[in-house]
């Protein structure tokens, strides 16, 4: 009876090992194991920007820091839980009575002192050089307003405003071409955050905030809302395309043409601009000047619709005007309730605003 006691006891003990040992594995496995396809969770461990290095060195020497603390911490309680066990021949021996150490209470005084001094100070070394940083006169300005539940890009110097997808340029360390954001709220608190392009900062009604980037590498690089703002939260989500100077460009001149105009599509054209849609959306050129919704002057540029919650095609566009419930159950973009011909019409005029 005794051994099976002692049995369960050893198993209960390994298992608890193990479960430590399978934690610190899977930390590790997050934090260096990240994937390179961005089409997964971004992440922090792979910066592509000279902020998001800034936090990734940090995190590294936090990682550091607290991963010799859980050593030392672990290595001592495995050493008293073995050396101190309860053994049958103390059964009825009192242990040694221990009534205080000035050394000991000292060292677990001063050493956390230490430890959270310098870990502060790390912290605001690199906060004050993301916070701080100059604004060259090369840098490109974006304005970001947060809406329930999506991104609004507006370019002060280029005449462009553009939805959820924000296009900057890559940064030549010979020549930096960083990319300055003035974060802006238009309802609740949001929170901008590309995990491999810069920390998050938070989007407070009636408060402007900035933050900046400077992306060494083209890509496309994914983020989102990281402040709860609302029952789609989850899904606003944003992308971010680093393009060389040629594809910035080319991409800036094609959003500063106007919308097309396409007479095939005029029955199209007369139902948007003959039903609520004016209220909350603008197209370039047409009576629709609305501020609610996105801008939809080169809608079918954009890869995804609806804040990246669903691809930008034909069929998801139509599903989208028709019952948006089913793509974004709570989003604010209210069900158009038209006729199969209107909405077929819409949607086809739609679909040439490139």
């Amino acid at each position: 009876m005794r051994r099976t006691e002692q049995t369960r006891r050893l198993v209960s003990k390994a298992a608890g090992i193990a479960v430590l040992l399978g934690g610190g594995l899977l930390a590790a496995s997050l934090c260096f194991g990240a994937s390179q396809n961005p089409s997964q969770v971004p992440s922090i461990f792979d910066p592509h920007s000279t902020p998001a290095e800034s936090i990734y060195q940090l995190s590294h020497f936090v990682l550091l820091i607290t991963g010799l603390i859980f050593a030392v911490v672990f290595t001592l309680l495995t050493y008293v839980v073995v050396k101190y066990r309860k053994r049958p021949c103390d059964a009825d021996r009192e242990p040694t009575q221990v009534y205080g150490s000035t050394q000991i209470e000292l060292a677990w005084t001063v050493i956390p002192i230490l430890i959270v001094v310098v870990l502060f100070l790390a912290t605001a070394r690199v906060i004050h050089s993301i916070q701080d940083a100059q604004k060259p006169a090369s840098a490109l300005e974006v304005v970001a307003i947060g809406h329930q539940f999506w991104w609004e890009f507006r370019y002060p110097r280029l005449g462009i405003i553009t939805a959820n997808e924000l296009h900057v340029l890559v940064s030549d360390p010979a020549q930096p071409t960083p990319t300055f954001l003035t974060l802006l709220s238009a309802d609740t608190d949001h929170s901008f955050w590309v995990p491999q392009l810069a920390g998050k900062t938070d989007l407070i009604p009636n408060r402007v905030n900035h933050m900046w980037m400077d992306p060494y590498q083209t890509g496309v690089f994914l983020g989102q809302c990281a402040q709860y703002c609302g029952t789609q939260h989850a899904k606003m989500l944003l992308r971010v395309y680093v393009e060389s100077s040629g594809e910035f460009d080319a991409w800036v001149h094609a959003q500063q043409q106007p919308a097309v105009r396409d007479e095939d599509v005029s029955a199209g054209r007369r139902v948007f601009e003959t039903t609520s849609c004016i209220n909350c959306h603008a197209i370039g050129g047409s009576v629709a000047d609305g501020r609610f919704g996105p801008d939809l002057t080169h809608l079918m540029s954009r890869h995804t619709i609806a804040s990246g919650a669903a691809e930008n095609t034909k069929a998801n566009l139509r599903l989208w005007v028709q019952t948006p419930d089913a793509i974004k159950p709570g989003s604010l973009m209210p069900a158009m309730q038209l006729s199969n011909p209107d909405l077929d019409a819409l949607v086809d005029y739609l679909v040439t605003l490139r």
